[in-house]
């Protein structure tokens, strides 16, 4: 029995290469073709497997690239933005860890049409800003904050995910053990901080473990991380924060000048809050809310681009006085780049907009030892980044419209409300000289603003003509200035031609 079981699954074998063969001979003409024929011959995977979903996964923009591939390989699956979103969130936290560590904390919008809870009718807030120690001890020269990167997706998880968390958080487990090389993204940071890093000894572990940096394309290596990670998928997240991982992590802040306790952790809580919103006459516009003061100063930018749209100048300065009366003596960043946003938007029009931050690029420089995890800076210490994102939806059809998350420190704010403003713009297609003009299958509306003035950076996802509905009017697009990725695949229908 066992051996005709193995002859049989020979045979299928070999039928399957055969016909990988023809594929790649380019009888059939696009991926898709060739996809769509598998799934004939050998039926649809199922829901958690790749390629469960073909004809529309949706988009993902971030960046980072091989954040954006695990994100949309969660979409193909039948993961939701929510999921797409979390994986994408671990596995920055592996390979763009100056940016997004496990030590990071940011802020995500989410609206999923039709789904239960808030978000199912208008965008919702999930804040998991950077806490500092309460009473960090004298003997803390580097103030950390707290790790609350994995809370705040978890909480987003909990929320409104439905694949298994442990599915998403995987991926991003076997990166860290196993390694994954250098992005350009990661090689430009580490270029910019220089061999300051290698003055904590686990820091020079992971990022010169041959006494100087690495350089893009190495394989970096976290075992330590990867321990973290197996642990928090063996005994769940809370273990980091009221554990015996969490303890770990407390000493070990400690030993790297961080000053973590107890209390501090405890004390730590992602927060649901309603964002900011605004309306443009048709849309509604939200905006994250304080603490992460660049929704505060992105709104305000947009509101001066709506009443004058070719002054840059004057939206910046609205955005850079708002930020400043909400900061208070507590200042403006630096120049230094320290955030990344991401974007994911699934079939049903389900999207999440993400800023995260370390506080300073790399956080603190130093890894808590034996744990790696990079120490985000403490915002007492620092003035973090203002992060900025926005989701704009349609309230009365249910449906999404554009969303986009905004970095560079103080020029985030007005690179979001420029990007908004422009992504709500009605699309511009160039009519041939006979006929009804077409879209192309492989060819995506174009969502990125012609415009996002220095330092700002931006990723966007828009629907031209909403979402749920027209999915050939979607399109997605990543900063060119950065080293990131938009990914997405849609097989048009005939009626979204």
């Amino acid at each position: 029995m066992a051996q005709r079981t193995a002859t049989r699954s020979r045979r299928q074998g070999r039928g399957v290469a055969v016909l990988r063969g023809v594929c790649a001979l380019g009888v059939l003409l696009t991926t898709a073709g060739c996809t769509s024929f598998f799934r004939f011959i050998f039926g649809s995977p199922p829901e958690g497997a790749p390629d469960h979903v073909i004809d529309f996964v949706g988009g993902v923009v971030a960046d980072e690239p091989r954040a954006a591939v695990n994100a949309r390989a969660v979409l193909s699956a039948g993961g939701n933005a929510v999921d797409a979103a979390v994986a994408l969130g671990f596995t920055l936290a592996t390979t763009l860890p100056s940016r997004a560590g496990l030590g990071a904390g940011g802020a995500c919008l989410v609206y999923m049409p039709g789904a239960r809870g808030p978000a199912g009718l208008a965008p919702e807030t999930i804040s998991f800003m950077p806490t500092a120690p309460a009473t960090p001890p004298a003997s803390a020269d580097r103030p950390a904050s707290v790790p609350m990167l994995a809370r705040g997706l978890y909480a987003l998880h909990v929320r409104y995910g439905h694949l298994p968390f442990d599915d998403l958080v995987s991926p991003a487990e076997v990166l860290a053990r196993f390694g994954v090389p250098v992005s350009h993204a990661l090689a430009l940071d580490l270029g910019v901080v220089g061999d300051a890093l290698l003055a904590d000894r686990s820091a020079q572990l992971v990022f010169g473990p041959s006494g100087s940096l690495l350089t893009e394309g190495a394989m970096m290596v976290q075992t330590d991380l990867g321990g973290t990670l197996a642990q928090i998928l063996s005994a769940g997240v809370s273990d980091l924060y009221d554990g015996t991982l969490a303890r770990q992590v407390q000493s070990a802040a400690d030993a790297a000048g961080g000053g973590l306790s107890r209390a501090d952790f405890a004390a730590a809580l992602p927060r649901a809050i309603a964002p900011i919103s605004l309306n443009d006459g048709v849309n509604s516009i939200a905006f994250l809310p304080p603490p992460a003061d660049g929704g505060l100063a992105a709104a305000a930018a947009f509101r001066a681009l709506r009443a004058q749209p070719k002054d840059l100048a004057a939206a910046g300065t609205e955005a850079l006085r708002v930020a400043g009366q909400a900061r208070g003596t507590a200042g403006l960043p630096q120049a230094l780049p320290a955030s990344t946003g991401f974007v994911t938007l699934d079939p049903h029009g389900g999207v999440v907009a993400c800023d995260v931050t370390m506080g300073n690029l790399f956080g603190t420089g130093r890894i808590a030892p034996g744990t790696g995890i990079l120490l985000g800076a403490s915002p007492h210490s620092m003035p973090p980044p203002l992060l900025a994102a926005a989701i704009a939806w349609n309230a009365h059809r249910h449906a999404f419209r554009a969303a986009a998350a905004a970095s560079g420190q103080a020029g985030a704010p007005l690179a979001l409300a420029e990007g908004m403003v422009d992504a709500l713009a009605p699309e511009v297609i160039e009519k041939p000289a006979k006929g009804k003009p077409k879209r192309l299958p492989d060819e995506r509306p174009n969502v990125m603003p012609r415009q996002v003035p220095d330092p700002g950076r931006l990723n966007v996802i828009g629907c031209f003509k909403y979402l749920p509905g027209n999915r050939a009017s979607c399109g997605w697009a990543n900063d060119p200035r950065l080293s990131g990725a938009a990914l997405g695949y849609v097989e048009p229908k005939e009626e979204d031609q």
